[in-house]
């Protein structure tokens, strides 16, 4: 579809007004950046600070255990943020469900700045830090698919890769983000102060930046292929029972696609800088708090890198082709990345976590472009989302469950072959899927699960 000329419409209907595409992929890329900053500031801390600090009794390994399992509660609750979030935008659309998830994660972020710890609060820090993250997990449950809905459904067709690129940002730039501001209050105190208090900072500024995103958001128009859907009268009264009758395949093989992309982007933003920052005498790595997080910046830059070049080849190539690339090469990185891993060697770390970085960006860049390609409008929003969060939990919520009895017994290894297991995944549900890269948007239901 094309932005410079005015959107099909039945007779009748009022024209909408033009948007540039440049417009809507700010948008899109502004609100996923704000989005994953909430959600990796917890990652961040919980593997930092909030192990002493909301679980003191359990000793300083299980705490970080601990507080990286909370960490993990969010992905059980992306499928339901999914099912919720994508039946109100198929029903009433993009913008408004968007606008509600980015208001949720920023409540819910700010109010974790709040939280008391345990020396105040007992029990209840720990399980009012839980609840919240639940929140967490339920707005980014559905804001992923309505960002990638927004370029997509925009885009012109050949560029659709290309435009969906921009919410695919929002990963890298929110862990560089979340890294940075850490890094400046950790500098900026003393360590007993970043302890005590200065871990609030990071939470209570994204207040700052939820305001600037609802304001770009506000100032967008609905998408042209819901307002087209809208127009026939073409909206489902349950998407989520309409999408498992009708294409449940698709989304099972898309949520076992992108299962690796999650594992290897979790294990890295999450397990690695608590695995990172241990004593080397317990097989980590030793290395200070301010190295770890310009690690974690630096590795951001790569994923960025990487989103953008598998992105635009994604249009040239096929979006197919080039998640292929990234899954066969997921399956040797995490063996690798172990294997380079140094104690007290800050470059092998960075080549570790770029490694993973990589096996993220080359197939996350085509996703926001592909997996909406799979479904029909009427429930896009709810298949895409359904995809997408079942991958969380297989490769986001499972590794970090799991990683620490696997370290325990098997070293980083452990880690390293569920790695190679989730690209195995991720392979094999690729080559049960077809190329999308030519279908038009209001026809993606011709699209089959099987290549056969």
């Amino acid at each position: 579809m094309s932005i410079g000329r005015p959107t099909p419409r039945l007779p009748g209907t009022p024209a909408p007004p033009r948007r540039p595409m440049g417009r809507i992929a700010i948008a899109s890329l502004v609100g996923t950046t704000i989005e994953f900053y909430d959600f990796l500031i917890y990652g961040t801390a919980a593997a930092l600070v909030f192990g002493p600090l909301f679980f003191p009794s359990l000793g300083p390994a299980a705490a970080t255990v601990a507080a990286i399992a909370t960490f993990g509660v969010a992905f059980l609750f992306r499928p339901l943020g999914a099912i919720v979030f994508g039946h109100y935008g198929d029903r009433l659309g993009r913008k408004r469900t968007l606008v509600t998830t980015l208001l949720m994660m920023g409540g819910a972020t700010f109010a974790i700045g709040l939280v008391p710890t345990s020396a105040v609060a007992g029990a209840a820090a720990p399980l009012l830090l839980v609840l919240l993250r639940a929140v967490q997990g339920l707005a980014l449950g559905g804001e992923w698919a309505g960002a990638a809905l927004l370029t997509s459904e925009y885009a012109p067709a050949k560029r659709r890769g290309l435009y969906s690129m921009f919410p695919q940002l929002g990963p890298g730039f929110g862990v560089a983000l979340s890294s940075a501001t850490f890094l400046i209050s950790a500098l900026a105190m003393s360590p007993e102060a970043f302890a005590d208090w200065g871990w609030r900072i990071p939470f209570l500024a994204s207040a700052v930046l939820i305001a600037v995103g609802l304001y770009v958001r506000l100032r967008i128009a609905e998408t042209p292929a819901f307002r087209s859907a809208a127009s026939r009268n073409e909206r489902v009264k349950l998407p989520f029972v309409d999408v498992l009758r009708e294409q449940w395949r698709q989304v099972l093989l898309g949520g076992g696609m992108l299962s690796m992309t999650f594992g290897s982007f979790y294990t890295a933003v999450v397990f690695l800088t608590g695995y990172a920052g241990q004593a080397e005498g317990t097989g980590a790595l030793g290395l200070s708090q301010p190295t770890i997080l310009v690690v974690d910046i630096l590795a951001a830059v790569v994923l960025s890198a990487a989103v953008i070049v598998s992105a635009v080849l994604s249009d040239r190539i096929g979006r197919r082709r080039v998640l292929l690339v990234g899954a066969i090469f997921g399956i040797v990185a995490g063996p690798l990345a172990f294997l380079i891993m140094r104690p007290g060697d800050a470059v092998s770390f960075f080549i570790a976590m770029a490694m993973l970085m990589l096996v993220l960006g080359i197939p996350y860049g085509p996703a926001a472009a592909y997996l909406p390609e799979l479904f029909r409008t009427r429930y896009r929003y709810t298949g895409a989302g359904m995809s997408y969060n079942l991958a969380g939990i297989l490769g986001g919520a499972l590794p970090l469950l799991v990683a620490p009895p696997l370290v325990a017994t098997f070293g980083g290894m452990g880690v390293a072959y569920l790695l190679s297991a989730l690209g195995v995944l991720s392979t094999g549900c690729l080559l049960a899927m077809k190329e999308t890269r030519d279908v038009t948007i209001d026809q993606a239901s011709t699209i089959p699960a099987a290549t056969a």
